[in-house]
């Protein structure tokens, strides 16, 4: 206003009328964007008439976007694959009358049609990557215009066809509407804006930008153009700056490409100081000087390599990837995040110390690629070809579309330094395709799409690496798939799915050893934790939050401290849908280091002790287990349980209800202390030193003492209930109740005689407590509790575990054996009592459903014997719980 105020006082009453008619004609030319979210109607089903005018959609549910028809996956493994349809009238404002009018899809999966008043637009096949369509001759600018889109989740040639996490259907992205003049940048490249930026450094001396883009003339005249190139320091003062006037016919493309001066001593970008240069791109009329179109986008410059001896390196340093995998999911919405969801998501990741993304396992929202950008983050990104490849016309044309429009859409990112185009492909492919003809041609298939792919991504961008992630498998080698791209990823789950922890660390080894000629990257590692279950005792595949925590505590130290490794991406950042899933939470991976609502499980605070030097980390490692129960010994007597500090500070000291435990020196970013826990709600305490000051953390703590010698009990607030089979306590979130790990019996006590223990990670029907209907004692005896005289209530837990199953391509290892036979037959009997004749849930219930019985018996004193009897089969016991009337 300053520039116009002088001006004014200047030139004449006319020039000024003429100056503002310029600046509003000149504002009004530009390029124009709105989204289109709100008001649309939705219809789950095929729908014959859903594109035309006269449908009355007025029974169709109303739906804002983002948006999907899929939160059934949380509950259903088999949930709706198919096809939906979404209508909404658009009134276009008469000032784009004389403008090209655009609708942009961010994102709907897998596949969407687009209709504009009953004429269709196009279609685009991938449902993570935007589309773009022209509407400008099929618009009314004067009557409601209807747009109707229809999307389908279920096509089998369009990628993934198999994965470990949901394909949520529906347009869960936003939808934009883009007016701009008739000349202006391409905007149907590929959903792209037609622009592309890079930077070309190879110190801190002097770097250069490269801008290179499309420009198209849809008026019926030839266009005199001039194109303006800034870039703008940090800071903002002007860098460098180029003009150049073009002619564009009409209906012409005009494609160009340009470099800017050298730029000296250039600020280089790094996760801890992300500095970006702005680069604003101009189209304007060379005559009038009219801005018909202008472009803002953000670049870096930085400079990076990865060695196969000696890791990652930027900017000339070595650089160790701290990193993450990150799913586009939430439970309830499922994908149908806001944009301040994603960046919530970057920020919790960003807080925890990680400097690296992996976007898996598909190109995710532009929301989170900018503030990997502007706060700091590498990334690679990937498109979803997981599993296998299909022998299905039209999927491999499908890849390649979607990897061109990954890179173009996201090119001008630059933090991202690697494209991936393939996940474990050989997980499902090795087991589906029994024949040896069958597997070669699988593999020849798989081996010529990873070849086109790669030929496809050098020539969208030389500036990035080429990556794929391989299951631990040497068939990836001995097949060639490692040859074909740059930096090699490897998933890793040693010690959770089979082997040990320490085969983590020897699969590494061999591989440097035997195939040292490719970078190598740990693109995945992780283990399952659920709130639920916690145990003094953990072991692979309980589900305990202490297995996770000891699993990870020995996979990240490997990482940080083997210099070949250039890093890791920890799978995954937070619970995520995977309706094909059991275990111990059906339809939910849970091996986030945050839960699906975004809390930070206690192994989150591990991750930041190791990777924050910059500030203080103290954590009492019992937020995930802050109801407790313990087995006392004697009445009255502690109860000594494990608490964990994870800290970055070098000592810490440890108190409950102000008595000190103790003071330990920290290794590997924890220490443990035994703490004897009284009080029903005791209070934990932490205190250590961090550069010079005392800091503090606080964790009050809802403790139950249970006894083990129980004849002398207070049973008026004691109900003993037992997790049999199972090393874990395990805590209702539906009643609140604690289930004790299992035992042998002790004269005196309780607990089993006889059996052994057995598991399945099959889901259990008619129960919302799955895990303890998951373990049990097979070929159990009997079950004791040495308790006074008096009527008790007996309950008894079973879940027939034989029955036909299929093991999952993801469980790896862990695979199950499909029993065809049904039917375990045995008897119970309470104190010498028959209660059950012939008890058999699978005939009563089914197989894999859950069966709960309770029974009144007057005991006599002694031991009450809970016996079992095999009639056929086996016997087998899930839970018992016993409560005094």
């Amino acid at each position: 206003m300053e520039n116009i105020d002088m001006i004014q006082r200047k030139l004449s009453a006319g020039a000024v009328l003429f100056l503002l008619l310029f600046i509003s004609f000149s504002a009004s030319a530009q390029r124009e964007s709105r989204t289109i979210n709100d008001g649309w109607r939705f219809f789950q089903g095929d729908c014959s008439e859903g594109a035309t005018l006269s449908w009355d959609d007025s029974r169709w549910a109303s739906v804002h976007l983002p948006h999907t028809w899929n939160t059934d996956a949380y509950v259903e493994k088999d949930y709706y694959r198919g096809r939906g349809w979404y209508r909404r009238v658009l009134d276009i404002p008469a000032s784009w009358k004389d403008k090209q009018v655009f609708l942009k899809l961010d994102a709907a999966s897998k596949v969407a049609d687009v209709y504009l008043n009953g004429q269709p637009i196009g279609s685009h096949a991938g449902g993570y990557t935007a589309c773009i369509f022209d509407l400008t001759e099929y618009l009314s600018f004067t009557t409601p215009n209807l747009l109707a889109v229809r999307v389908d989740n279920a096509r089998q040639d369009v990628p993934p066809v198999s994965a470990d996490f949901t394909f949520f259907g529906g347009i869960y992205r936003d939808v934009w509407l883009t007016a701009v003049p008739y000349q202006h940048f391409t905007l149907t490249d590929c959903g792209s804006d037609g622009l592309f930026i890079h930077t070309s450094c190879l110190s801190d001396k002097q770097g250069s930008v490269f801008i290179r883009g499309g420009i198209r003339n849809d008026d019926s005249v030839k266009a005199v153009l001039e194109l303006i190139c800034s870039v703008y320091h940090p800071d903002g003062t002007l860098a460098q700056q180029q003009k150049k006037k073009i002619q564009v016919k009409a209906g012409e493309t005009y494609v160009f490409q340009e470099e800017t001066a050298p730029i000296h001593c250039p600020e280089l970008w790094t996760p801890e100081i992300p500095v970006l240069y702005r680069v604003e791109t101009v189209l304007r009329d060379a005559s009038t000087k009219v801005v018909l179109d202008r472009m803002e986008h953000y670049t870096a410059f930085r400079y990076f390599h990865f060695d196969a001896q000696k890791g990652f390196f930027l900017n000339g340093k070595p650089y160790k990837l701290r990193g993450i995998c990150r799913h586009q999911d939430q439970k309830p919405i499922g994908v149908a995040l806001s944009d301040e969801m994603h960046r919530r998501d970057f920020r919790l990741m960003k807080e925890m110390g990680a400097n690296f993304i992996r976007i898996s396992h598909y190109p995710q929202d532009d929301a989170l690629l900018e503030m990997c950008d502007h706060l700091g983050m590498l990334v690679w990104e990937e498109i979803p070809i997981i599993n296998r490849v299909p022998d299905t016309p039209g999927f491999a044309d499908h890849c390649e579309q979607n990897l061109r429009e990954m890179i173009r859409q996201h090119y001008n990112h630059p933090s991202v330094i690697a494209w991936g185009y393939m996940n474990e492909i050989l997980l499902e492919t090795q087991r589906i395709y029994k024949t040896e003809d069958m597997l070669k041609l699988a593999l020849e298939r798989t081996l010529a799409l990873a070849e086109r792919l790669e030929r496809v991504l050098k020539e969208e961008d030389s500036t990035r690496v080429s990556v794929m992630a391989f299951h631990g498998s040497n068939a990836y080698n001995e097949s060639g798939l490692n040859r074909i791209v740059d930096v090699v990823g490897w998933n890793l789950y040693n010690g959770w799915y089979g082997g040990d922890l320490k085969g983590f660390d020897r699969f590494l080894a061999e591989q440097q050893q035997d195939y040292s000629t490719h970078p190598l990257i740990v693109s995945e590692y992780g283990a399952g934790s659920d709130k639920r279950l916690h145990t003094t005792a953990p072991r692979p595949f309980d589900f305990s939050s202490e297995y996770q925590q000891t699993y990870l505590e020995h996979y990240l130290p490997v990482l940080e401290n083997t210099p070949y490794v250039c890093g890791g991406a920890h799978w995954n950042f937070t619970d995520f849908s995977s309706a094909v899933r059991e275990e111990s939470m059906p339809r939910i991976n849970n091996k986030g280091l945050v839960r699906a609502d975004r809390a930070p499980k206690d192994v989150y605070y591990y991750y930041q002790a190791m990777w924050r030097k910059d500030i203080p980390v103290l954590h009492i490692a019992s937020r995930d287990w802050n109801v407790r129960c313990g087995i006392q010994g004697a009445p009255d007597a502690s109860v000594m349980l494990p608490v964990k500090v994870y800290t970055n500070l070098p000592e810490v000291e440890l108190s409950i209800d102000g008595r000190l435990v103790g003071r330990k020196s920290v290794t590997n970013c924890h220490a443990v202390f035994e703490v004897p826990f009284e009080g029903t709600e005791p209070y934990l305490s932490v205190t250590g030193v961090f550069d010079g000051r005392e800091v503090h953390d606080g964790l009050r703590v809802n403790f139950t003492p249970i006894p083990l010698h129980i004849a002398d009990a207070d049973w008026t607030s004691l109900e003993l209930a037992v997790n049999v089979g199972s090393n874990c306590f395990f805590t209702s979130d539906k009643s609140g109740l604690t289930w004790v790990p299992d035992r042998p019996y002790i004269e005196g006590g309780w607990g089993y005689i006889g059996g052994r223990e057995k598991s399945t990670q099959t889901e259990i029907q008619l129960t919302v407590d799955d895990p303890l209907y998951q373990t049990m004692r097979e070929d159990i005896e009997e079950y004791r509790f040495d308790v006074p005289t008096g009527s008790y209530e007996v309950e008894l837990l079973f879940a027939d575990p034989d029955g036909v199953v299929t093991s999952p391509v993801y469980l790896l290892g862990k695979s199950e054996e499909s029993i065809g036979k049904q039917g375990n037959v045995f008897t119970v009997s309470i104190d010498g009592r028959i209660v059950e004749e012939n008890l058999t849930p699978a005939r009563d219930a089914g197989s894999f459903h859950a069966v709960k019985r309770r029974y009144v018996v007057s005991h006599k004193g002694g031991s009450l014997k809970v016996a079992f009897g095999c009639r056929q089969g086996k016997t087998y016991l899930s839970g018992i719980k016993l409560r005094k009337l």
